[in-house]
């Protein structure tokens, strides 16, 4: 019998118009148990001294036929095959095993799904994680968008209330990408802002995307929140945020998303 996977593999991968997204969905399963499932960590810097501050967990799925599967894909197939929480779990806890052989005082950075934001287990289920990797909560932010926050505003409130009475940090991915809702900075127990790269890659070029990041930066500083750059790729754009006070960068002028190991040996150089 002519599979799904054979038809893909004779046709030029995925010639039929949704057949990538169900194969996908149908190899996830395997894929937890035969730990296809892997864990980046992109390096994260403290803007006034380059010093390493922590990492962002990444997820990549390293299919065995089609490669490497980003974590926007990978968590879409999980939505369609109902496997969202699994899959997190996974992440998670490879993450903070990997992180506790780091220093104590570097922050590891996990992206939280809309589903776990409104899971009432969620909460228990990352402290019981970091408790038993004997990661500190301090040093453990969890990222959340806004793109997310729309499904359930007054969910992602409780759950970011029940993070911070643990001592978890939590921080708005992603800001400026989406709508920019600031009823999300009155809502939210919040400890930083990361800014998405489109608030970034204009800055050395345009005093209108500088003036915009300056407002963010003032208005973020007045609510006593970390600001956090994404993407930043030349020493140009270093020099921009180090001038507007930001706090935490990440991107390629840094480090590219870095294995388990590779980031460990970061952390001792």
């Amino acid at each position: 019998m002519l599979s799904l996977s054979n038809l893909s593999l004779r046709e030029g991968y995925y010639a039929v118009p949704g057949a990538r997204a169900a194969s996908l969905e149908t190899d996830l399963i395997g894929a937890l148990d035969c730990n296809e499932i892997e864990v980046l960590f992109q390096p994260q810097y403290r803007v006034c001294d380059r010093a390493l501050y922590g990492g962002e967990a990444l997820a990549r799925w390293r299919h065995p036929a089609l490669g490497v599967i980003g974590a926007q894909e990978l968590f879409a197939a999980a939505q369609r095959a109902h496997c969202v929480a699994e899959v997190s779990q996974q992440v998670f806890q490879r993450a903070l095993a990997s992180a506790a052989d780091w220093p104590a005082h570097l922050v590891l950075s996990l992206n939280a799904t809309p589903g776990e934001l409104t899971d009432s287990r969620f909460v228990e289920k990352i402290a019981a994680l970091a408790a038993w990797y004997r990661r500190s909560p301090e040093t453990v932010t969890v990222e959340i968008t806004e793109e997310w926050l729309l499904e359930d505003i007054d969910l992602a409130a409780e759950a970011s209330e029940r993070l911070k009475q643990l001592r978890f940090r939590i921080a708005l991915d992603d800001f400026g990408a989406g709508f920019c809702n600031f009823h999300y900075l009155k809502r939210l127990r919040l400890d930083a802002l990361k800014l998405d790269r489109s608030m970034i890659e204009g800055v050395t070029r345009d005093e209108r995307d500088v003036a915009v990041l300056r407002g963010i930066v003032a208005m973020a500083k007045a609510l006593s929140l970390q600001v956090v750059a994404e993407g930043i790729e030349t020493a140009a754009q270093h020099a921009v945020i180090t001038h507007e006070r930001l706090d935490v960068y990440q991107g390629f002028l840094g480090a590219p998303p870095l294995t388990a190991e590779t980031f460990l040996q970061l952390t001792r150089s």
